[in-house]
This record gives C-alpha cells, structure tokens and sequence, in this order.
C-alpha cells in the first residue's frame, strides 16, 4: 500500500544517501545523476510500480529500465529499498565479481537489459511494450527512466516516433531534466516546455512537474496511467546533486564520487532503513500463439532459388511450428522476403520502418519477455544499430539477425547498399554466430537451428538465385561445412556468392589437371575449423574467397582456425579490396578479383609454387 508524502520525501533522501555511499565504497560512479531521480522513484516504487521483486520472471510484471545507466547508484539503491538486495551487497558496487557493475546488466535481477550506452534504453522500453500489447496481450507497464543528455540521441526520436505511432499507452518515460551532462549544460537546459513540444509532436501525452515534488509526481503517475491511446513522458525538472550544497546544480560534478560523502549524508539528514512492499501485478498468462504444424521447405537439387527468399519461406513455416518466433522488418520486407512472414502470420509480424536502431532494438526488446525474434533488413543498414547489436550481448540477449544484399554481388545499386564489412563486425560481438549459405536448402536447416541458439546470430542472404548444390538429407548445421568439389591439390574455401565461383574455378582447374577441393563454409563463426585444418593437411595450399572486404571475414576464420591447430598451409585471400562502383554482377565479381577466374588463377598459381 502506498504511503504518504512525508514517507516518500524520506525515502527519496534515502535513495540519494545510498547513492553517495555506494558510490563512495566504490571510488567511482555518478552519485549526483542518481540524486537527481531519486524522488522520481521513490513516488514510482512506493503506490505506481507493479514488480514481484521475490518472482522476477513473473509475466505480469511491470518493467522498469534505467536508460540512463550511469544512474546506476541510484538503481541499486531501489534494489536495496525493496529488499531485492541488502546493504551488505549494495557496498559492493563495481567491485570485481560483484553484480552491481558499474552500468546495469542483467546479472542483479530483474534488470531486463544492459544499459549505459545512451539513447537505448526506451527503444528498447518500445519493444518491451509491443511485446506486452500484441505478443503476451498482458496489462504491464514499462517504465523507462530517461537522461536529459541522451535526448540528443536519434535513437530517442526513433523511439518516440515508432511508440507515438503504435499508441503504446502502456508505456511512459521519465525524463530527469537535471540540465547539466558531463562537461556543460544540455541543448535545452531547463526549457520544459521546448521538450513537451518536441516530445507532443511523435503523438505522445507530455507532462512537466517539478521533479522534487513528491505530490505533483504522484498526480502525473497517475495521469499517465489513466492515459489511454497515446505513450506519455514525464517531463520533471530537477536539480543535479539534489540536497548537498557543494554538489547541488554544479557543474564539474559529473561522473565522481562526493569529496564528503559523511558530510554530505550528514546534510541529507543521514542513513535511513526505509522498505517499500513494491505492488504485486495482477496474476496473468501470456497470450500463446496457435501452431498448425508442417514442414520446413525443402528444394530439389539443380532449384535455383535466392537464399533470401529462402529465408522468408523458412521463417514463416517456422512459425507454424513453433508459436514464439516473431518477424520484424525496416521497410524492406519485399526484398528481404520477410513479407511471406508478414503475409503468413500478420499478428507476430512488425513493421520498424527505415529506423534501424528501433528495429533492432525492438527485437532486443521482444526477447526480454521470452519471444525469438528474426530482424532483417540489408545487410548493410544494420551497421546503424550496431551499438544496439554491441550492448545485446552484453544483456544477454538471443535473437536473429538477417542482413541481405551483401556484397558486390548485388549489382548496380552500387558501394553504398553493399555490405562488405558486416561479417567482420558481427564475428567480433562476443558469443555471436554467422553464417552465410550458399543455397536454398542450407538456408532452411539454418533459419530452424537458428531458433534455438543463445547469444546474437546474423545470416546473410543473397539477392540473386544459386543453384540448390544441397540435398534435401544433408546433414547442415551451425559449425558445420560441405565439400562442394573433391580434390587434394589445392583448396579453394568459398561461401555465400563465391561458393558457384569456387566450383567453376574447380572445373576449369579439374580440364587441366589440377584437382581442386572447394570447402563450402556456410558457418563462418564457429568455422568448421577440422575441415579447414583437413583441406590444410590434404591439399596444403588454401585460396579463400568471399564477397566481403579482406579485415575480419572468411579469409581471417581460415588463418585463425589453422592458429589454433598444428596444421600449415599457405594461404591466399581473395576479398573485396577497393570500393567498388555500379555495374552488373558479372562484371563487379570479376572487377574485385573474386570470380572464378580470378580463384582459378590463384589456385593455379599456388599449385606451381614449390612447397
């Protein structure tokens, strides 16, 4: 049951002088951002906040996300206040082995996601809200604690635009407009009224308070929560350094412990033993999708079928089988086939938009509450979101990335639609999986497995048909490889586009007696590295071939898995090694030198040199 303003007057100085004492133990942190809040959540945990503290994984819950994870001092504190943690631990803070890290992550429970990467935290909050409104069809809220800083992220407007469009009212930020971020004054300052219009214009119900009035912070809660067809922010001014004097709307405080951390608390009125019995959410069930059965798709040998398309076939009889894969999209579902997703099972599918931090972020935001997301677009837009993709690993996070169109590969659209750098980046996430098949057939089994694979996986798709080389038997998987062409004078190692070039070069090496085997590497990371370091052992000379520049792909999966063994070759990699222009296919796989004449001749070349 809530209490009355004088206990939440008093809580709220707890919460700041246990964020100057934690951060204090520690030697470091930002005790000043986290004081700024600290009436905001005193009046959000005592009467507003819905969150079986004893029960994180209760589907009713609310969710609370601090996007301004610096704020940490302050997040740990509410931990403390609701008894989801004690003070022993809270003294802890950045400690190594300790859970309370400097920024969240969901090491200390319920933290739903890591956070201290600005402007993620309320897109994330969006996905979190689409997940509750139209997958678990469950009344939570989500509450997003939000930095005046970060509103110069675009990400922020991303969010605000995607929720003021889908009418998320179930969920609302809270601005702590405290004015000053590291060095100087935020753009807007204490201009409330320029945030509310701003905020008003994606379609949102904005309300401005003063940040330190418990009373007024109760009346907003409340409206927000009486809001019905519309998101709304909580606008409240507030002072840095809120109750101590040498830190109170200072600038130069920032991202520092208090010089006086007795004095100050001294000044705060002291160490208080306040509890909160946080609000239990009402019992609910999450909506469960009907799953009518059936197959995979399946393709005869000789089919030539994009991957691409492909992986929207794939993913929309996934569906059938399995009622928690969802699709999302950045607005480009009929190029990347997510639409016979969209078509099979409207209900789980979400349209982002050509906002792809939102787009990510959404799907980051989806499997918090237990759903598989598959996100795709082009390859290469999904460099944008890659801080999203960055800090998902660090949440913990499990869901599929799909990026098409990679490579030279795609044509006369040119360098800016090609992605030649996405392998590199995506192998470099901890814990993540790459792969890239070469037909329709590996597509399939490879979409399926990807449902069940922890961390963060991305599958690149091409724009034009291959030849299905798979059969329908084959044993693919994540990890595994596929001699396409037998051979044990040379070895060409090949994947996605390349894997056709590969096999020509084969055939044309073959007519002039040199037998070349060609290793289709659909899994980049983890690599076959037993069948590279065989192909190393049996032919003793590698050519690797990829669409894709030469740092960080194909060609350094190779080199790393025969570093990890005892087994030496020489190696060459053919990749993309200047910017290319606009032109056919052909012409551009032939102008990078990773056609199969090219393959062939370096091929060639490594069989006459002397070992």
């Amino acid at each position: 049951m809530a209490h009355d303003a004088d206990f939440r007057r008093e809580l709220g100085q707890q919460l700041r002088v246990d964020s100057i004492r934690t951060s204090a133990a520690a030697g470091s942190g930002h005790p000043t951002s986290s004081m700024s809040a600290a009436d905001l959540m005193a009046v959000l945990i005592d009467g507003h906040l819905r969150l079986d503290y004893t029960n994180p994984d209760n589907p009713a819950n609310d969710h609370l996300i601090f996007s301004k994870g610096h704020a940490s001092p302050l997040y740990y504190s509410v931990l403390k206040a609701v008894s989801a943690i004690d003070d022993e631990e809270l003294l802890t803070f950045r400690k190594l082995g300790s859970r309370l890290e400097g920024h969240p992550t969901p090491r200390i429970p319920p933290t739903d996601v890591a956070t201290g990467s600005l402007g993620q935290g309320l897109p994330i909050g969006v996905g979190v809200a689409m997940a509750g409104r139209s997958l678990d069809k469950l009344p939570y809220r989500v509450w997003v604690l939000c930095g005046d800083s970060e509103m110069a992220e675009g990400s922020m407007w991303e969010a605000f635009q995607h929720a003021g469009w889908e009418g998320l009212d179930n969920l609302t930020a809270i601005i702590d407009v405290n004015r000053l971020g590291q060095t100087r004054e935020t753009m807007l300052g204490w201009d409330l009224d320029g945030y509310v219009r701003r905020i008003e214009a994606f379609g949102w119900k904005a309300i401005a308070v003063d940040g330190h009035d418990v009373e007024a912070i109760e009346a907003a809660y409340a409206e927000a929560e009486a809001t019905k067809g519309q998101p709304v922010a909580i606008v409240a001014k507030t002072m840095k350094g809120r109750g101590v004097k040498a830190v109170e709307n200072e600038l130069g405080k920032h991202g520092k412990p208090l010089d006086d951390p007795e004095g100050a608390i001294a000044e705060l009125g002291g160490e208080r033993s306040l509890s909160v019995d946080v609000a239990q959410p009402e019992p609910g069930t999450p909506h469960v999708f009907e799953t009518p059965g059936g197959e995979l798709p399946s393709y005869a040998l000789g089919d030539e079928v994009a991957t691409r398309k492909a992986y929207g076939e794939t993913i929309a009889a996934l569906a059938n089988l399995r009622g928690d894969v969802v699709a999302l999209d950045g607005e480009v579902s009929n190029s990347t086939h997510s639409e016979d997703f969209r078509e099979a099972h409207p209900d789980r599918y979400f349209e982002m938009f050509i906002a792809e931090q939102q787009l990510v972020a959404a799907g980051v935001g989806m499997q918090v509450r237990g759903w598989t997301p598959y996100v795709s677009t082009f390859a290469a837009f999904l460099s944008r979101a890659y801080d999203f993709v960055r800090m998902a690993a660090i949440s913990r996070a499990k869901f599929v990335l799909s990026g098409s169109h990679a490579g030279v590969s795609i044509g006369e659209d040119g360098p800016s639609q090609m992605a030649l750098e996405d392998i590199a980046s995506i192998r470099a996430i901890h814990g993540s999986t790459v792969l890239q098949p070469s037909d329709a057939q590996q597509t399939a089994k490879l979409v399926a497995a990807l449902a069940d694979q922890d961390g963060i996986s991305f599958i690149r798709t091409l724009r034009a048909k291959t030849p299905v080389r798979t059969a329908p038997d084959e044993d693919v998987r994540i990890g595994g490889s596929r001699i396409a062409h037998e051979g044990d004078d040379v070895a060409i190692i090949a994947t996605g586009i390349t894997l056709d070039e590969a096999v020509k070069a084969a055939e044309r090496l073959a007519d002039g007696g040199v037998k070349a085997r060609v290793l289709d590497a659909y899994s980049i990371k983890p690599i076959d590295a037993e069948a590279v370091r065989a192909a190393a052992r049996d032919c003793g000379a590698i050519v690797t071939v990829e669409d894709h520049a030469p740092e960080g792909g194909l060609g350094d999966a190779v080199l790393e898995a025969l570093a990890a063994g005892d087994e030496q070759a020489h190696v060459v990699k053919l990749a993309v090694r200047e910017i290319p222009g606009s032109g056919t296919p052909e012409e551009l796989l032939h102008g990078a030198k990773i056609d199969a004449d090219a393959i062939a001749d370096a091929a060639q070349k490594l069989v006459a040199t002397p070992a």
